[in-house]
């Protein structure tokens, strides 16, 4: 992990909407990972998309543990 690849995004629980800060690490690439909403504790699918090129952070996906990418 590097600190200066961390990004700190603001995003809503996809079960009880709550709005909530998360953590991103563009240094892993794109990848998918799971987080537990702070408030309800569902498990959130996060799906983070890097560009190949720049490495920039390009976007993040939220989902139910019930819906499918």
């Amino acid at each position: 992990m590097h600190e200066e690849m961390l990004t700190s995004q603001t995003v809503h629980c996809p079960y009880c909407g709550t709005e909530f800060d998360l953590l991103v690490d563009a240094s892993e690439g794109s990848h998918q990972t799971w987080e537990d909403c702070p408030r309800c504790c569902a498990p959130i699918q996060v799906r983070v998309a890097v560009s190949l090129h720049s490495g920039e952070l390009e976007g993040i996906t939220l989902c139910r543990d019930d819906e499918a990418f």
